[in-house]
């Protein structure tokens, strides 16, 4: 059963019923749908809040919106911004390494029926690792023309991913965005990627789930290094009030890890808004 928020049973008398027509016309069938699959408990009933469905209205607009970039991306690649030999950042590995988790552990959630926390990860990985991290770096990294090709190449193929594994959940914005993301990689110099697509999203195949391959873990704990670094930084400058367009002056002590904030000091002061001139590493 569909309860309301506070858990009690839906009733015209009671004045509680929660019209599901009225809720996808203001909030998007995407949204509810959403809300229903992963608010749900196998064999347990479910409440329903109007606030949920609106968050993942915004969820929506989240995924939308991040696809829009990668589009915008992909359209300013060149052929000859292909290198010779593909060289992947840091943050490449990581996001692919993390995606390549998330589609064990929703394969392993599927087959246990818990659609619910299958949604939840896929929600997590797009919105947080996706598009509030790797997004960001990518902005940075487009700007490189070394770059250009392998990050273009890391965005569509993630962004193909994720669309198919939110697919069940939210089927009409995944439907359509699908559909721009396979005519813009078929114009573009990586559309390879999309040759063996189908024509629609609803018949592409199920992402396949891969064996790691060793590497993994060595690159996500690194990149969950630089997290930390950018995070520390943020919580510093709001506890002292620094205006988030102010560039500050920062000094690194990395031990151990010095190479590696000596490779990633372009993010890190991208991210958590560095002065490049006032930035040092001992």
């Amino acid at each position: 059963l569909i309860h309301d928020e506070h858990g009690k049973k839906m009733s015209k008398t009671k004045g509680n019923v929660i019209d599901p027509l009225v809720v996808m016309d203001e909030l998007g069938t995407d949204a509810l749908r959403f809300t229903l699959l992963v608010g749900s408990t196998p064999g347990k009933d479910s409440n329903l809040s109007l606030k949920k469905v609106e968050a993942n209205r915004n969820f929506a607009n989240k995924i939308w919106n991040a696809s829009r970039f990668v589009f915008s991306m992909t359209d300013t690649v060149q052929a000859d911004d292909k290198p010779a030999t593909a060289e992947w950042t840091l943050a490449d590995s990581w996001i692919w390494a993390r995606l390549q988790n998330l589609i064990r552990s929703v394969e392993r959630l599927f087959t246990g029926f818990q659609y619910g926390e299958a949604g939840r990860q896929i929600y997590d990985f797009f919105w947080s690792d996706f598009a509030d991290w790797y997004l960001e770096i990518a902005k940075l990294q487009m700007q490189n023309p070394n770059m250009r090709y392998t990050t273009a190449e890391t965005l569509a193929r993630v962004l193909d991913t994720s669309l198919r594994l939110l697919h069940p959940f939210t089927p009409f914005v995944t439907e359509e965005l699908w559909g721009h993301l396979r005519e813009t990689i078929l114009d573009s110099p990586i559309s390879a990627l999309a040759e063996d697509w189908g024509e629609v999203l609803i018949n592409a195949s199920w992402p396949e789930d891969r064996d790691p391959e060793g590497w993994e873990d060595a690159k996500i704990a690194d990149f969950e290094l630089i997290q930390e670094m950018v995070r520390s930084i943020r919580n510093l400058r709001a506890e002292k009030g620094v205006a988030p367009s102010k560039r500050i002056a920062a000094t690194f002590v990395g031990g151990e890890k010095t190479p590696l904030v000596r490779e990633q000091a372009q993010v890190v002061a991208a991210m958590a808004r560095i002065d490049n001139s006032a930035m040092s590493i001992v």
